[in-house]
Formats: structure tokens, C-alpha cells, sequence
């Protein structure tokens, strides 16, 4: 299979013919035969003479196709290409000419295995009484919610109503309006690509934030979300201030059941994110600091298709961490602080591209080739860590932050409400600075089309990382006695620091790791970041007590960065290894579709 379209690999859509500019939808959620029914009524601007109109499908049932005065038009689904679905061609009752503006209107049922769409049994949510309901389109997903043109390249804006049982609260993507007579309206004035169209429906309860958040959860979670998210608005100002103003009106977290596969996801004006982060001493606000500053680099401005992931993603952790370092005071101590994170985002990076991936490995370039490829399968830290490294070397070269902030703000300026290819920002880049001769030894090649670790490390300070080193060697020394004056100072991320350093070496002697878990107080911590890398320690140093441990962090919570990893590594325990596949296979059912499609793969299962 190679690409499915010219522009974007990943999708049919032709948006250079016909392109959507709006979407209304009328949708009715049906718990019990886990379908969503209803119609999307679909604005199109012609960019080229047409008699056809194609979009993306899967696993829709389409009940039938109409012009808006009601004439009925002709379709044809074709078959489907395995996980990327099926391509919609709409036959138009005459030929539309260039400057056209046409409205369609289709009614249709989703599948009840909507890969988009996460049923929760009552038993999975934390109340344990009503079912859930909760959606992930990004990357190529939203096509098994409605026909649309499924690719970054195509921004649109929307409006909704949506019909739910009485008890239940219905979230999008968008700025809420009236909830009455089981009806809830919605619009989304600005536009958005089709990955960040977001449901949610279940049981809620939500506390306020600041002026322009609140935070939603199950009463179960509801006080512990209050607490831990508490500071949203200072983050959003910390952002504007870099960034510039705030585009999307509201900010709102959901804190979703355990299922939910990511750390977060930035649906516009609600973020959706796991509740493993409700560590309960504020550790985690890293990740909502990140999902913030998507609403500029991701939602504002967007990736033109997912081969160009690294310009979501790798300036979202570039922004992340230079605002949470200016919620800092002390100048000196933000530098740190910034550079620690920075440290710690490379030791994933060195763990994905040397152990999991594989140096030659294409999916460890900056810009992958998604011919043939799901966006799913391209998923890793290296669009993260390798683009935010690369900024920052960039930042670095032409005069730091007092130079790079301005330009920063100048590309998000230009871009905004549009997509973009790695070409295009390479070209603002060189136009803006084009008086700096120093870019001029860039080697794009080596750093966006070369596999492998990034070509340049920045001097990173290591002030914060030194003490980490020095305790590294007094463990592997095992005629030291440890104890918890070790440790006694250090944050919860420097805690991350050395069990991901302890990960990356040879495994330690049992009998060592379980003084070390036990004198360090980390076999009892409540940190999921902490309690992830202890139990990947106690897999590779093969401890087969701990193993139930493994299975029940697992099994409890869907978090593919904690799960995966797990997965892979009790996969290479061989002892273990039918024991760990028996456990995936019990639990694949109550998984997310991109949780249990990824692990299948980690596991060889479809081999």
C-alpha cells in the first residue's frame, strides 16, 4: 500500500479539489447498542472544477446522502484498507465549478467498535453504576465518528447537539451552550483539524478553576482534580505571556477514567487527561503546562500531515518547558530547572532510540515517511524529545532565548488558523534570521532526515543531575549500605532521574533492588512516573514477587507510555512471557483501541 493521497499518506480526502469549511452535527448517543446516530451536515468551498467529492470513512453506516434542498445523491464506499478505513466517493447531482459553496448532508451510524470511541462498562468508571463514554480521533481516528476529510491539513469549524440520557453530561471539544431536554448545544468557533473533534458523555461533576477553567471528573475524583489542577491559570497567563493571547475562551480539564491512553490530550477548550496524574502533590503539572501550550503549536498552529508530527509535538515540550522554568523566580535556578527537564526528556529519548526502536530505524528521524505507515505505529518520544532538542539547539545558535522568543512569537503569529510542512518552517526560520550567518551551519539533513540520536546535545547544565550520578555509583557499590539521607533532598523528578539511569544500565542484584526500594521509600510511593520505573527495575532485575504488582499497574490503568514499556519488557522475560500475553488477552477487551492495537504489536501477537 503506498499513499492513500498526495498530500497526506494517511488519508483519501482530496481538500486541493473541495475543501470543508464547516460542520454541523445532530448526533444521539445510544449506550446500549454503543453507537452514535445522527447527521453531519457538511460545508464545502470548490477550489477546483468537481463532479465528485471524496472523504474518509470507516466503519460508517450510511444511511443515505443528500444535497441540502434534500436532493439525494449517489455514493460509493469502497473497500476497506486495514486500520485506515475506507474512502467515500459522493457522486454531486452536477458538476461544481470553482468559487462554489455546497452544503451535504449525511445520516449515518457508527460501528459499535468505533476505534474513536471507548464504551465503558459501569464497572470501569470510578462510580461504578452508569456507563462512559469518551473519544481519542487524534491521529486518524475521527473518520470512524463522521465522514470528513481526516487529515491535519484540513481545518474547519463546528457546532453540535447532542442527545444523552438524563443523568448524563455531555463535553466536546468547543464551547458549551444550553443543556435542556437531554439535549446539549455546542459551537467551536475557530477552526480545528478533524483529530481534535472530542466527545465525552458520563456521570460529571466539575469544580471551577480560575476565570475561564473548570475541572470535570466523577464525584469519586472530583476534590483530588480541584487540588491538583489549582494552578491552571497561572500556567495560561505564564503561556500568554510567551506565546500571546489565548485563542480558544475556555480552558477545561476532564479527568477521564483510567483507560484513557495518553498523558493527555489537547482537545480544544477541554483538555482530556488520565488520572494518573493526580499524584497529589502538584508533580505532574508538567503535563497540563504541555497540553496548554498546544493550544498555540498543535491546535493554533498544525502539523500539515502526520509525517510533520515532530512541529506538534517537539515545539509543544520546546514551549513546555521554557514556560514552567518562568514560573521560576530565581533566573538561575529556572536555567536548571529547564535544563533537568531537558536531561530527563533525553534519557527517554536515548531509551527509544537505542533500545526500543533501533538507531537505523526510520521512525527515529524527525521527518518519518508515512507510506504504508499508521500514524499509531509512528507514535514514540522521538517527534517530542528530538524536536524540542532541535529547537533548542536552534535557539541556542542564533543568541538564546532574548533572540528566539520574538521569532517564536512571529511564526505562531503567521501560522495560526493554518497547517504547515517542515519546509515551510524551515523557510520562516532562514527568511527571519536571514542576517544570521551562523544557520548557514545547520545540517538540516543530519538533523531532519538522518535516523539515529539527534547530531548536536546542547551544554546542557548538570548541576541537578550531579547528585543523581554521584548516588548512581554508591548503589552499584554494593558493600555501601544505602539509606534514605541519600534521597532525602531530592525531588520527585530527580527520583525519576535515577531510576531511569538505573533502567538504562545493567539490572541490579535483587537483593540490591529491594534495599534500594525499601531504604529509599520507593516501593511505597504514590507517583505513577515513580512506581512505573520501579516496577520496570523489579521486571529486569527478574524479582517474581513483584510480578503481580506489574500485572495490576497494567491492568488498573491504560497510560501507553507507563504500559507499553511494562509490556515489552515482560515480553523479553521469557519465564514470564505466556503469563504476561495471557494477562493482555483478559484485559485486551476493556482497552482503548490504539492501546490494544499498539500492544499487540509489542507483544508479536499478529505475527
Amino acid at each position: 500500500m503506498g499513499a492513500l493521497s498526495s498530500l497526506d499518506p494517511s488519508s483519501f480526502s482530496q481538500p486541493d479539489l473541495a475543501v470543508m469549511k464547516h460542520v454541523s452535527l445532530v448526533l444521539n448517543v445510544d449506550f446500549e447498542k454503543k453507537v452514535l446516530d445522527g447527521t453531519a451536515v457538511i460545508n464545502f468551498e470548490i477550489l477546483q472544477d468537481i463532479g465528485e467529492l471524496i472523504l474518509d470513512v470507516r466503519n460508517l453506516t450510511i444511511e443515505k446522502i443528500e444535497l441540502e434542498d434534500g436532493t439525494p445523491l449517489k455514493y460509493k464506499v469502497d473497500d476497506e484498507v486495514p486500520n485506515f478505513g475506507s474512502k467515500l466517493t459522493i457522486t454531486l447531482s452536477k458538476p461544481a465549478t470553482t468559487g462554489d459553496k455546497l452544503k451535504i448532508r449525511i445520516k449515518y451510524i457508527t460501528a459499535p467498535t468505533a476505534s474513536a470511541l471507548q464504551w465503558l462498562e459501569p464497572s470501569q468508571t470510578s462510580g461504578k453504576k452508569y456507563p462512559y463514554l469518551f473519544s481519542q480521533c487524534q491521529p486518524i481516528h475521527a473518520r470512524s465518528i463522521l465522514p470528513c476529510q481526516d487529515t491535519p491539513a484540513v481545518k474547519f469549524t463546528y457546532d453540535a447537539e447532542v442527545t444523552a440520557p438524563e443523568e448524563f453530561t455531555v463535553l466536546m471539544s468547543a464551547l458549551r451552550g444550553e443543556a435542556k431536554n437531554n439535549k446539549t448545544s455546542f459551537r467551536q468557533p475557530v477552526p480545528i483539524p478533524a483529530y481534535l473533534l472530542a466527545l465525552a458523555v458520563g456521570v460529571l461533576e466539575y469544580r471551577t478553576l480560575g476565570p475561564r477553567s473548570l475541572v470535570w471528573s466523577e464525584k469519586e475524583e472530583i476534590e483530588r482534580s480541584a487540588w491538583e489542577f489549582a494552578e491552571t491559570e497561572k500556567y495560561l497567563q505564564a503561556a500568554e505571556k510567551l506565546c500571546g493571547k489565548y485563542e480558544w475562551s475556555q480552558y477545561d480539564l476532564l479527568v477521564l477514567p483510567p483507560s484513557f491512553p495518553y498523558g493527555g490530550m489537547e482537545n480544544p477548550c477541554l483538555t482530556f487527561v488520565t488520572p494518573t496524574l493526580l499524584a497529589g502533590d502538584r508533580s505532574q503539572a508538567d503535563v497540563i503546562v504541555h497540553e496548554i501550550m498546544h493550544s498555540w503549536t498543535g491546535n493554533l498552529v498544525t502539523n500539515r500531515n502526520f509525517e510533520h508530527f515532530w512541529l506538534n509535538e517537539g515545539f509543544t515540550v520546546f514551549l513546555e518547558r521554557k514556560v514552567a522554568a518562568s514560573l521560576i523566580a530565581d533566573t538561575e535556578e529556572a536555567r536548571r530547572s529547564r535544563d533537568f527537564h531537558s536531561l530527563l526528556g533525553l534519557q527517554e529519548l536515548n531509551e527509544t532510540v537505542k533500545e526500543e526502536l533501533g538507531v537505523t530505524n526510520q521512525l527515529t528521524k524527525l521527518v518519518v515517511d508515512l507510506k504504508a505507515v499508521h500514524p499509531d505505529d509512528a507514535f514514540s518520544t522521538v517527534p517530542y524529545e528530538k524536536g524540542s532538542l532541535f529547537l533548542r539547539y536552534l535557539e541556542d545558535l542564533v543568541g538564546g532565548p532574548e533572540v528566539f522568543d520574538d521569532f517564536l512569537r512571529s511564526y505562531l503569529n503567521n501560522f495560526q488558523k493554518k497547517s504547515l510542512d517542515t519546509d515551510q518552517f524551515k523557510a520562516y526560520l532562514l527568511n527571519y534570521f536571514k542576517d544570521n550567518e551562523i544557520l548557514k551551519t545547520v545540517d538540516w539533513n543530519a538533523w531532519l532526515y538522518t535516523s539515529g540520536m539527534p547530531p548536536v546535545i546542547p551544554n546542557y547544565d548538570r548541576s541537578m543531575t550531579k547528585a543523581v550520578t554521584t548516588l548512581l555509583s554508591t548503589i552499584n557499590n554494593d558493600s555501601v549500605t544505602l539509606n534514605y539521607n541519600d534521597v532525602k533532598s531530592f525531588t520527585p523528578h530527580q527520583i525519576i532521574n535515577l531510576l531511569q539511569a538505573l533502567i538504562d544500565q545493567s539490572p541490579l542484584s535483587i537483593e540490591r533492588l529491594r534495599s534500594l526500594g525499601e531504604e529509599y521509600k520507593i516501593d511505597s510511593s504514590k507517583n505513577t512516573e515513580i512506581v512505573y520505573r520501579w516496577l520496570r527495575l523489579c521486571i529486569r532485575s527478574r524479582d517474581l514477587t513483584k510480578l503481580n504488582d506489574a500485572f495490576d499497574f497494567v491492568n488498573r490503568q491504560g497510560r501507553m507510555k507507563y504500559v507499553r514499556p511494562i509490556y515489552r519488557d515482560l515480553y523479553a522475560w521469557e519465564d514470564v512471557r505466556e503469563r504476561a500475553i495471557e494477562n493482555f488477552l483478559k484485559n485486551e477487551p476493556y482497552m482503548m483501541h490504539v492501546s490494544a492495537y499498539t500492544l499487540r504489536k509489542d507483544l508479536h501477537l499478529n505475527e
